[in-house]
């Protein structure tokens, strides 16, 4: 079992264990003492802020929140400025690695992006050690916390999803802000009653115990953010040293991560994969500042005197110190991201299967509407991908030859051999389980998502069973095709040759339009096929009557050719139907303009009539 996972589990039996433990100790320290009440009272407002800021940023993490990460983590420094400025917005690394890990699940990122961002995410949860030390303890912010609580849950109250994130935001600001209000007077009256230096520790012992007190503190709490501000609240009013103050914020850098390896277990691979990135990051860090724990404590010192931080102001010492270990844990790690992703991919491969499975279809993307909408794309590109093989082999051409430049017609009177492929079998294995899971997880998914939201996730559904019957329709081609390509009547042979070269040329053009995905007008050439789908149409054209008027094939031939010309008819146009739908990109209103604008039936009936009659 790799580190991350067995931390994992190890993590979950802490909390198993710990949580009555710590229902008995709560319950004790509030019959001995109303101060610690207070303390313990911020702390919860505090973690129900962290729930209410989450909530509301999550109806924001749409088609915004998607495009931004494709304009801004295709770069690692990019990646890394993207971490630190959703952080810094957010004010919640957990949130953001595990959003990560969402988007790296559904396939929006690559891995050494996703490990930008995490990097990224660690420096900007430093801002919130800044705004607790430089603001939160200076002024009164419980003033401001009223007002953001009244208005904030008007709000959340509101119908619209906008309002209602924005309602969700402020009173979760509102409730950190009463948090930390109730955690600083907590320690102040406690400092009355009982002095917690005295349980100080001083030296490497005190470093190393008052870490793993910061990891453990964490690790319950889910939040590095609510560790700190225990930390600052503490050390404000004198109830832990400097020293240990450092220690713990290193324990809660490391339990952080956590968030992020929970997370992880219901992402695939490249999800637990960065999960693996972030503990080890985080690892390595804490590591590098335990050791140089005295070199860096007066680095912040030399940093303080130059910025004009008192030599006693040891909150917003600690916000410096919280800064510089995460740089130099980045600015460490940096030049081994590429290591990193290696590793991590030699120690986590992907699990070979002998039956086609999801691969973006996991619970950790379902949260996110625009998220699990991009999930189900790839998941349909996944099972078109499959579909593409088995309809290629049923039509007897190779992948290469249809996605290369040969002549198709050439290609498939030369090919007169018939490939072996059982579609039955192929079907079960590759396709018709991973169908039935994109059915499946449209069918929980829609039920959070907006109207226009939902109705492109069906769409997509759609599109998956439009691959369903175009293998189908290749099925019932695929026996008298298998007997006619190598039948000594030309004429049948040349017919069936046709067939094949029009739906391999039909393949190819899909490829063309999927490689030009970031096109958004690209979609609209398969307005093309529809045409000449019409066009080639035996049954309608001519070609049949004239065959058998001619005698130059047999009836029983003859009907043979007008059902399977009927079977790629309708190939065609389910492919098209699904290419409409999978291929469009863009925003959500990109997509309905080009779906508007393609042509329908009608407008494929006067394009026909007009090429009769020109005049």
């Amino acid at each position: 079992m790799p580190f991350f996972l067995f931390f994992g589990e190890i993590a979950r039996m802490i909390r198993k264990i710990v949580l009555p433990t710590i229902l008995f100790l709560l319950a004790y320290g509030f019959w001995i003492s109303p101060n610690f009440k207070e303390i313990a009272a911020g702390v919860s407002i505090f973690l129900f802020g962290m729930l209410f800021l989450e909530e509301g940023f999550k109806a924001f993490t749409g088609g915004l929140l998607e495009r931004l990460l494709r304009k801004t983590t295709d770069g690692t420094w990019k990646a890394i400025s993207f971490g630190v400025v959703s952080t810094t917005i957010m004010q919640s690394s957990s949130l953001v690695s595990v959003i990560t890990i969402s988007f790296l699940g559904a396939g929006l990122i690559g891995l050494a992006a996703g490990i930008g961002i995490i990097f990224g995410a660690n420096l900007g949860t430093t801002t919130g050690a800044w705004l607790i030390a430089g603001l939160g303890l200076k002024v009164k912010i419980s003033a401001y916390a009223m007002p953001m609580l009244v208005f904030g849950i008007i709000m959340v109250f509101q119908k619209s999803r906008n309002l209602k994130g924005f309602g969700y935001i402020l009173a979760g600001l509102g409730f950190l802000f009463l948090g930390i209000h109730h955690m600083k007077e907590g320690f102040e009256a406690f400092r009355d009653t009982i002095d917690l230096t005295a349980f100080a520790v001083a030296g490497y012992p005190g470093i190393l115990l008052f870490t793993l007190i910061g990891v453990f503190a964490t690790v319950v709490m889910q939040s590095s953010h609510a560790t700190l501000v225990i930390i600052i609240t503490a050390l404000a009013a004198q109830q832990i040293t400097y020293e240990n103050a450092l220690a713990l914020a290193i324990g809660a850098n490391i339990g952080t991560t956590i968030t992020a390896i929970l997370g992880s277990m219901s992402s695939n691979v490249q999800g637990k994969r960065l999960a693996g990135a972030h503990l080890i990051f985080n690892m390595v860090t804490a590591i590098i500042a335990i050791i140089f724990l005295y070199q860096i404590a007066d680095g912040v010192d030399w940093v303080s005197s130059v910025v004009g931080i008192g030599a006693d102001d040891y909150t917003l010492k600690l916000a410096v110190f919280h800064t510089i270990f995460n740089v130099i844990g980045i600015l460490a790690m940096l030049p081994f991201i590429n290591t990193l992703v290696n590793f991590l991919m030699q120690r986590m491969p992907e699990k070979m299967i002998s039956v086609a499975e999801p691969k973006y279809l996991n619970d950790s993307v379902i949260e996110l509407p625009d998220t699990a909408i991009e999930a189900v794309r790839k998941e349909t590109l996944h099972l078109y991908d499959n579909a593409f093989a088995i309809i290629a082999h049923g039509l007897s051409l190779h992948r290469h030859d249809i996605l290369s430049d040969k002549d198709l017609d050439e290609v498939a009177a030369e090919s007169a051999e018939v490939m072996p492929i059982d579609i039955d079998a192929e079907y079960e294995k590759n396709v018709k389980g991973l169908y039935s899971e994109i059915v499946n997880f449209t069918s929980r998914a829609q039920s959070t998502m907006e109207p226009d939201q939902a109705d492109e996730l069906f769409a997509l559904r759609a599109a998956g069973r439009d691959i369903v019957e175009a293998i189908k329709d290749t099925k019932h081609m695929h026996k008298n095709l298998s007997q006619y390509i190598v039948s000594d009547n030309e004429h049948i042979r040349a017919e069936y040759n046709r067939i094949r070269s029009y739906l391999g040329s039909v393949l190819r053009r899909l490829g063309v339009v999927q490689q030009e995905g970031d096109d958004p007008t690209s979609v609209l050439s398969l307005d093309i096929i529809k045409v000449e789908m019409e066009e080639n149409d035996t049954t309608v054209n001519g070609t049949l009557e004239s065959l058998i008027r001619e005698e130059s094939i047999t009836p029983h031939m003859a009907t043979s050719l007008m059902n399977d010309a009927a079977y790629a008819y309708d190939v065609t146009k389910n492919l098209v139907q699904m290419g409409e739908v999978l291929f469009a990109t863009g925003m959500q209103s990109m997509k309905d303009v080009e779906r508007m604008i393609a042509l329908d039936d009608e407008d494929i009936a006067e394009v026909l009539e007009r090429d009769k009659n020109p005049l």
